[in-house]
């Protein structure tokens, strides 16, 4: 596995303008840049690519919607190097309503773990009253916590920590972790 997924610690930037697709930077917990994530304008199913730098020289992580305007829409995460599904990630359609949440799955499909909002209190002002509000997802795999990705406030540019250091024994899966940062600074994150 590559070194770029072995940190504890990472923040998503996104890109503040680009005129079609979106584009994340992915910092370390030194601040270089491990990932860039692009997102490819004008599909029909979203399409996240990552890569070790911004020249996307090298593929490491496809991230392709399984079916075109799904409310319950699931993510496929395939290792661009051995073409193996990582795993994927599933969005609770009704249930995200109220508060975002995610289901996360193995490579066979079968439910590993979840990445909840917050608190359905604080979703229901996000939706509702503004939107300055930071969101905070929870991620457990089984009940054991593994990750917090954590917003900052800021108008102009969507930034998110990752935080894997809950994750002792490594239960979670480095790439599909940051594919779900990626999933939710760019779908989530439309509601900013």
């Amino acid at each position: 596995m590559f070194e770029s997924f072995e940190h504890s610690n990472y923040t998503v930037h996104k890109q503040f303008f680009r005129l079609f697709g979106g584009a994340f930077r992915i910092f370390g917990p030194d601040g270089q840049l491990v990932l860039y994530a692009d997102m490819k304008a004008f599909r029909l199913r979203e399409d996240i690519r990552l890569y070790t730098g911004p020249d996307m020289a090298q593929e490491l992580i496809l991230i392709k919607a399984r079916q075109i305007l799904d409310w319950s829409a699931a993510y496929d995460v395939i290792d661009a190097s051995t073409n193996e599904k990582v795993g994927a990630l599933k969005r609770e359609g009704l249930q995200s309503l109220l508060r975002d949440s995610w289901i996360i799955m193995d490579a066979n499909d079968q439910e590993i773990g979840v990445v909840a909002e917050d608190s359905t209190a604080l979703a229901l002002v996000r939706r509702f009253l503004t939107n300055m509000v930071p969101q905070t997802f929870h991620v457990d795999i089984g009940s054991v916590p593994v990750c917090v990705y954590r917003q900052h406030f800021n108008p102009f540019v969507l930034k998110m920590d990752v935080d894997f250091t809950p994750d002792f024994n490594k239960l979670l899966d480095r790439r599909l972790g940051l594919a779900a940062a990626v999933l939710l600074s760019a779908i989530e994150g439309r509601q900013q």
